[in-house]
C-alpha cells in the first residue's frame, strides 16, 4: 500500500511538473522567441473565441485583414488595450487607413476607428485559463516568477530522479531472502511429498 501511494504520489507531481511547464512554454518563452506578446483576456466581449481567462499571445503582422483578431490600444501612447476582431477596413481623407473592430459577443461595432499605429498585433494563439496567473502577476512580476517556476521545476525534476536513482540502488544492495525450514532447493516441501 505505502509503495502505491508513493508511486501515486510521483505520477501526481509528475502531471503537474509537465502542465506547469508546459504554461511556461506557451506562455512565456514561445511568446518571447517569436517576438509575440501575451495578453491577458479580462472581459468576455470576445467569447467565446477567446474566453475570459485566456493568455492571448499576440504577434506584429504588416498586413491586417477583416476578420483577424488584433490587440490595439484604446488610445495611442497608452497601455490599455483591447483585443476585438477587425470588420471592416477603411481610408481617412488623408488616406490613412483604419479598422473598424468589434467583440464577438458585442451586438454592434466599436465606434471608434483603429489606426494602424495602435495595433500591437494579431492573435497568434490563445491558452484558457493562463490569463488569470498573468493577470494576477504584475507586467514586471512575472518575468522573474517565470524564471522562479523554471528554476523550481528544473530543482524538483532533478530531486525526484536523485530519489529513483537512490531507491534502486537500495533495492539492489538488498540481501536476497533466506530461504526458511523446507523451502531449501535440496529438500522438498510437505506438499512435494509422495504419499506411499
Amino acid at each position: 500500500m505505502r509503495r502505491t501511494v508513493a508511486f501515486l504520489g510521483r505520477v501526481l507531481a509528475t502531471v503537474v511538473v509537465i502542465v506547469a511547464g508546459a504554461a511556461l512554454v506557451v506562455g512565456v518563452l514561445v511568446p518571447r522567441v517569436a517576438g509575440a506578446t501575451p495578453y491577458a483576456v479580462l472581459t468576455g466581449s470576445m467569447a467565446p473565441a477567446l474566453p475570459v481567462g485566456s493568455l492571448a499571445v499576440v504577434r506584429p503582422r504588416e498586413h491586417i485583414q477583416v476578420g483577424d483578431v488584433i490587440t490595439y490600444q484604446l488610445r495611442s501612447g497608452e497601455p490599455e488595450v483591447v483585443t476585438h476582431r477587425v470588420v471592416g477596413l477603411g481610408v481617412t481623407t488623408g488616406g490613412e487607413r483604419r479598422y473598424t473592430t468589434k467583440g464577438d459577443a458585442n451586438p454592434i461595432a466599436d465606434t471608434l476607428r483603429v489606426a494602424p499605429v495602435q495595433v500591437r498585433g494579431v492573435v497568434w494563439y490563445h491558452v484558457p485559463y493562463l490569463g488569470y496567473v498573468a493577470a494576477w502577476l504584475g507586467g514586471q512580476d512575472r518575468q522573474w516568477i517565470a524564471v522562479a517556476i523554471a528554476a523550481l521545476l528544473v530543482a524538483y525534476a532533478a530531486w525526484q530522479v536523485t530519489q529513483s536513482v537512490r531507491e534502486r540502488r537500495q533495492r539492489a544492495q538488498k540481501p536476497a531472502a533466506v530461504p526458511g525450514p523446507g523451502t531449501d532447493a535440496g529438500e522438498p516441501r510437505p506438499e512435494e511429498v509422495e504419499a506411499t
